[in-house]
């Protein structure tokens, strides 16, 4: 566990303490503005960001981490919040927002963060809101960053390709030209002056001249 990317001394030294005050945060990262709560009451500081204390209005269901490279979803609910989430919830284009999940230690008593890990990393996926007399809930379906591993790429080492992930880049203008393209590496030229094989300083000019 001491090996974990993220987990610094502060984390480790709790995880080995008799008593042990743990709370969750979640970042959900909209369009217009961030919801940032967290288990406890009141507001808790985490870097720069204020968290506001959903106590026990947020849920969150078992986060699985092993040796295997998986991708495993979470599923967050955060209920009775006020109008903001549900506004967001109901306006925003959620899909493909990252959601962060944080598990953190709080010094006894106190809502001062002795240490945080990210627990989950992803993107929302699925987003229903549920309304009763009680109040609205709100279920965020999260899938984890590694299911881009078993997703199919359609892009290639073409033009086309690269400029649509960066507009007016040259570098890959000639690869069609390129493919059926004839280099005599080694090749006796076969004129008249005499024979010999093409050089290196040669070929470097040809191939110059091809792709100005």
């Amino acid at each position: 566990m001491a090996t974990r990317q993220g987990l610094d001394s502060s984390i480790v030294n709790r995880l080995g303490a008799d008593e042990q005050a743990l709370f969750f945060a979640v970042k959900a990262e909209f369009d217009t503005d961030d919801i940032l709560v967290w288990s406890g009451t009141d507001d808790l500081v985490i870097g720069s960001d204020t968290y506001t204390g959903a106590g026990t209005l947020l849920n969150v269901s078992n986060s699985e981490d092993n040796l295997e490279l998986k991708s495993n979803g979470l599923v967050i609910s955060l209920s009775g919040m006020d109008s903001t989430v549900v506004t967001y919830a109901l306006t925003e284009n959620y899909q493909n927002r990252p959601i962060t999940l944080f598990l953190g230690y709080v010094m006894g008593g106190t809502n001062e963060v002795a240490g945080t890990l990210t627990l989950f990393k992803g993107r929302m996926a699925s987003l229903v809101v549920n309304d009763t007399p009680e109040g609205s809930t709100v279920t965020i379906d999260a899938e984890n960053r590694l299911v881009d591993l078993d997703r199919p790429s359609n892009l290639r080492y073409t033009k086309e390709s690269q400029n649509f992930l960066h507009s007016g880049d040259t570098g890959f203008n000639r690869v069609a030209s390129l493919q059926d393209k004839q280099i005599n590496w080694g090749k006796s030229s076969g004129s008249s002056g005499g024979g010999g094989s093409i050089g290196e300083d040669e070929y470097n000019q040809s191939y110059r001249n091809q792709t100005r």
